[in-house]
């Protein structure tokens, strides 16, 4: 059991990971990325969200008529968008302004519906939980891959902050204005998955 729940949480980080290998949750990652501050709200904001509704669901799960799950997974997953949403603007309006409809289309994140309806209806609280954290955090882990670079090679900053030297500019050099198009956090997603399946074998599609 012990080896299941740390292939439960481990899993989503790289082998089963949701964006690269699933390829669930694009449209946010092409949204949200041309930042690594926002990329990073929302990685914590849908992970927080994934991890909470997976054990509301597993523990009503068996109260929970077949013929309306889809609806309850709903209500849960819009209760717990709204709080979230209330959060960041309660405390990190400027972020809440950047991610703007974002954080409400966490409700439709197929990441979401698609573990509560693989994972939490039919399994106890703790692997549940453990499930929505570890496929939460491999949805993070390429939102901050993606914004890093769109950041600094779009902006010449990393959270705001100058990174690149002025004297680089001084010199000639020019930010790439295509990093902060949603075309380049495509590529760049494409360029993850690629360098991701070289390095796993099985992934790769005879």
């Amino acid at each position: 059991m012990a080896t299941n729940i740390k292939e439960v949480f481990f899993n989503p980080f790289s082998k089963n990971n949701p964006v690269i290998v699933q390829v669930l949750g694009i449209c946010s990652v092409l949204a949200v990325t041309a930042k690594l501050e926002p990329a990073l709200v929302m990685g914590i904001s849908v992970t927080a969200v994934l991890a909470f509704a997976n054990v509301i669901i597993s523990l009503i799960r068996n109260t929970i008529p077949t013929n309306i799950r889809i609806i309850v997974q709903l209500v849960v997953v819009a209760t717990l968008v709204i709080i979230v949403d209330q959060v960041l603007k309660a405390y990190n309006y400027q972020v809440s302004k950047q991610l703007s409809v974002f954080i409400g289309l966490i409700i439709t994140n197929c990441i979401l519906m698609g573990r509560l309806e693989a994972f939490a209806l039919g399994n106890k609280p703790w692997p549940a939980f453990l499930d929505g954290i570890g496929n939460g955090i491999g949805y993070a882990i390429i939102l901050v891959i993606v914004g890093f670079f769109r950041e600094l090679l779009g902006s010449g900053t990393v959270f705001g902050f100058q990174v690149i030297p002025q004297a680089l500019y001084d010199l000639g050099y020019m930010n790439n204005g295509l990093m902060i198009l949603p075309p380049m956090a495509l590529i760049t997603v494409a360029c993850i998955i690629w360098v991701h399946r070289s390095r796993n074998k099985d992934l790769q599609e005879k």
